[in-house]
């Protein structure tokens, strides 16, 4: 099979690596990669927001699959129009990927299908939107409606900053067209997971559960990025808390798409709150997140094409079950200076090759570009070093210590990814 990967992170990265290790692929493809892809697959330079073009490439290459990374390609109706065409794409079309395109659409629905979240205000118009704000008391949460890049929610807890923000959103329009209309919803406390699933539509196969570090400091300071890091599994989610997620959650949600006419296929991702071990959905993404797909597909053992062939097709009944790896592992996200407003480009990397034929650890590019054989930053997230160990110390102690070897001008990286399950667990 020939396979195409569209997306240039550290997700489409993980799965140009995971790919790599089919029997059945003979040729690979990512648009537009990264430096440390291309070691892997063919990159072509092409804008992924021009789908007419990917489709022609798609048909002139042969591609017996599409795999779509990011959100914005699924929100512009790609897997629509590829289908269409006849070409085998993983993704939800349109309309499911709204369950992430529009946090109005998704919790409309979480409400009208007693899903649980927290309860909300729907706003399009500043003075009624000041006007509720005014009447609460923080901490509460400011959300734009559209895709913002993981940065459009805001957790309040000054009432001056909450104005700010308002204004910021709905009146100097820092979003543009994704804060037009924007959610207001209550603060829920607790503690953060990812729960990652994949489905055909009608079944479910759940991958590890994961935690996501999104505040660029350590401790959880600082403002929100992309991620900073995640580690697998969360130690903190039980079988008792796990089986909750999947039926009121993430089955639950399933159905409810399917009640509307939209038949979901690809990944549901539920971002969770966990209050007093009762799960809450914070948003859903309709892709694969990153970096946590990093640390999971890490610890995948099991053959990843079947799953995506059998989600396309209707037949993930079929899949038995995800073997994987023992252990614990953890991606740490390595940054550029001034990440993640204004981040600086253009250095070299160096201390790659003395981690390349490490068993334990695989450094996953994000933002980087290769020229004449060497590794260059070429955005905000550059790596995600990613390791595997028996417990969460010892996967923590190889990825920093792996961590340690990578330099170049002005990198950045959070030191406590994975403490939080030391924490919980004691």
């Amino acid at each position: 099979m020939k396979v195409l990967v569209i997306g240039g992170g550290g997700r489409e990265h993980a799965l140009i690596w995971k790919l790599s290790q089919s029997k059945d692929i003979s040729a690979l493809y990512c648009i537009p990669g990264n430096g440390g892809i291309s070691d892997m697959a063919e990159c072509i330079a092409m804008d992924v927001s021009k789908t007419g073009e990917l489709l022609d490439l798609s048909k002139r290459k042969g591609i017996d699959l599409v795999i779509v990374g990011p959100e914005n390609p699924l929100a512009e109706g790609i897997v629509d129009i590829f289908e269409k065409k006849g070409v085998p794409i993983f993704g939800p079309g349109k309309q499911g990927a709204m369950i992430e395109a529009s946090k109005i659409f998704a919790k409309e629905l979480m409400e009208r299908y007693g899903i649980p979240t927290a309860a909300f205000k729907v706003f399009d118009r500043y003075e009624s939107a000041r006007a509720y704000l005014d009447s609460l008391a923080p901490p509460y949460v400011i959300k734009a409606d559209g895709l913002c890049a993981g940065k459009g929610a805001y957790v309040i807890w000054d009432q001056a900053e909450g104005r700010n923000i308002l204004e910021d959103v709905m009146v100097k329009e820092i979003h543009g067209e994704a804060g037009r209309k924007i959610v207001i919803e209550e603060y829920l406390p607790g503690i953060e997971a990812s729960y990652l699933a994949f489905t055909d539509g009608t079944s479910m196969l759940s991958l590890l559960t994961s935690q996501d570090h999104k505040p660029l400091l350590d401790d959880d300071k600082g403002p929100n990025t992309g991620g900073m890091g995640a580690y697998t599994p969360i130690p903190f989610v039980n079988d008792a808390v796990e089986e909750e997620i999947k039926t009121r959650i993430m089955e639950k949600t399933i159905r409810a798409m399917r009640d509307n006419g939209i038949i979901y296929k690809g990944v549901l991702y539920g971002g969770l709150m966990l209050k007093e071990s009762d799960p809450y959905v914070i948003e859903f993404n309709a892709r694969l997140g990153d970096p946590e797909t990093q640390p999971i597909l890490f610890k995948m053992e099991s053959d990843i094409l079947p799953i995506l062939m059998a989600c396309i097709e209707g037949k993930l009944h079929t899949i038995k079950g995800i073997q994987w790896k023992e252990g614990v592992s953890i991606c740490v996200v390595v940054a550029s200076r001034g990440y993640p407003d204004k981040p600086e480009k253009g250095y070299v990397i160096n201390g790659l090759e003395a981690l390349k034929d490490r068993k334990d650890v695989m450094v996953f590019h994000a933002g980087t570009k290769k020229t004449d054989g060497r590794y260059y930053t070429a955005g905000g997230r550059v790596l995600g070093v990613t390791a595997i160990g028996s417990t969460y110390e010892d996967a923590m102690e190889r990825v920093y210590e792996a961590v340690s070897s990578i330099k170049f001008d002005g990198m950045h990286y959070r030191k406590d990814i994975g403490a939080k399950a030391l924490l919980k667990r004691a």
